[in-house]
């Protein structure tokens, strides 16, 4: 007879899969929902501050592919400390990068809410949120494998959209919009630069970033066992992101110059809508509100399932967390719980979507300050490693990076992102006096 405690995650993932599921987690549309708040930030330098980012998540992305490698393990940072710098500095990588897990989809939610709000003022956002939180946890009940073919449906649909927008805009801007054509303006312009600004907007960009990191924690669901197949798509996915959102943000950087943004949350609709038509502003709302706002939410959820499901398992949080189904092999318990509390802060943040966004950055920044450590722990100082470049350098520059953009961080995000760590440390306390600390069977 198969029970829950038998059976374990389903291996049916393949590499083009991770690199769907990275993608479906980031979105091409990511860049649109923080637009107006990247070019205010970086006084018009948008495309220079998404560089910055993605040279900051590329020393990232090389630290994930380098531990992948060495730990396969569905607790993704947490399970990369806990091996590496120890049972208790573990629990707090894994606290901390669940601040980033648990609310980036309450974000989505929210999201979805604002553009369909716009489209249907009638109807509150909290209907929206509830049925978005409902609708992919149904979906993500039934396994990885139809998770997987959603993933292809989103991005694709993404893609398509996008890129007939951007025809749209080019023929707009060499018709006389904004700058009259595509310039380096949005890249570099002396006079506009202000380092602390563009550390400040970088730290809003990483939002768009955020994703590539979760392929890592799919590692036990990769079929064959190839420990290798994962860093590759963590490298893939965020080396095909940074080209499609510079790329889209140098469209859009020479178009905006000119408008007066009324509400930034909502700048690529009124950036749309002057430019393009009413009738694109529509289109771009609804797609967000459909194929982004569920799309997006359904790998968000995977990952921060798959976390919970690790730290149950190890006894580091309730032990039913770690429970899988045992028809579709998924860690329903975990699924279930982090998807009420994603509702509950998504209900109650559903009119701070900016502080929300900045909360999200600050676990996620956190995270991959422990997984920088990590690295230098495990191969630079316990294995003496030679690899310079991959265990030394890469690891080396990513925490010199993220200090810097957490010099960016608003200041709600270091309260709350303080208190969370607080919490986790003094909890983490508890868990090493109940001798709740110690470690799995090495893999």
């Amino acid at each position: 007879m198969i029970t829950e405690t038998s059976v374990g995650l389903r291996r049916s993932l393949t590499y083009w899969d991770l690199i769907l599921y990275g993608l479906a987690y980031i979105a091409p549309f990511a860049p649109l929902s923080t637009l107006g708040f990247v070019w205010n930030e970086s006084n018009g330098l948008i495309v220079l501050a998404y560089l910055l980012g993605a040279v900051c998540m590329y020393f990232t992305a090389r630290s994930y592919a380098t531990m992948t490698e060495a730990l396969p393990t569905a607790g993704s940072v947490y399970g990369f400390a806990r091996h590496s710098l120890g049972p208790y500095a573990g629990f707090v990588a894994g606290w901390m990068i669940l601040l980033d897990y648990l609310l980036i989809p309450a974000f989505v939610y929210v999201l979805m809410a604002v553009a369909l709000e716009t489209l249907l003022p009638g109807i509150d956002r909290g209907v929206w949120i509830v049925l978005l939180v409902a609708v992919t946890t149904a979906i993500n009940w039934f396994g990885i494998t139809v998770t997987s073919r959603a993933n292809f449906i989103s991005v694709a649909l993404q893609v398509i959209i996008l890129v007939a927008f951007a025809v749209l805009c080019v023929i707009a801007l060499y018709a006389g919009f904004g700058n009259g054509g595509l310039t380096l303006k949005p890249v570099w312009n002396p006079a506009a630069f202000d380092s602390a600004k563009i550390f400040s907007a970088t730290s809003i960009c990483i939002m768009s970033f955020l994703g590539f990191d979760a392929v890592s924690t799919l590692a036990e669901e990769v079929e064959g066992g190839d420990r290798r197949v994962v860093g590759r798509a963590i490298i893939a996915v965020l080396m095909l992101s940074a080209v499609f959102f510079v790329g889209l943000t140098w469209i859009l950087g020479n178009m905006l110059p000119g408008i007066a943004l009324k509400d930034p949350s909502a700048a690529i609709y009124e950036l749309a809508d002057a430019a393009t038509g009413p009738w694109t502003a529509a289109l771009l709302a609804w797609a967000y509100a459909t194929i982004v706002g569920l799309s997006n939410a359904l790998p968000m959820q995977v990952g921060v399932a798959r976390v919970v499901y690790a730290m149950g398992r190890d006894r580091q949080l309730p032990a039913v967390l770690a429970r899988i189904h045992p028809r579709y092999h998924t860690p329903y318990m975990g699924m279930l719980v982090t998807a009420a509390i994603s509702l509950a802060v998504a209900l109650f943040m559903k009119k701070r979507l900016d502080d929300l966004a900045s909360i999200v950055n600050f676990g996620a920044l956190s995270g991959f300050l422990f997984l920088h450590v990590s690295v230098l722990a495990r191969f630079g100082v316990k294995l003496r490693s030679r690899a310079w470049a991959a265990h030394w350098a890469a690891p080396i520059c990513g925490i010199v990076v993220v200090l810097a953009v957490f010099s960016g961080m608003s200041a709600l995000a270091v309260e709350v992102g303080g208190a969370w760590l607080i919490a986790g440390l003094v909890y983490g306390a508890v868990l090493k006096a109940k001798r709740r600390e110690e470690l799995r069977a090495a893999l």
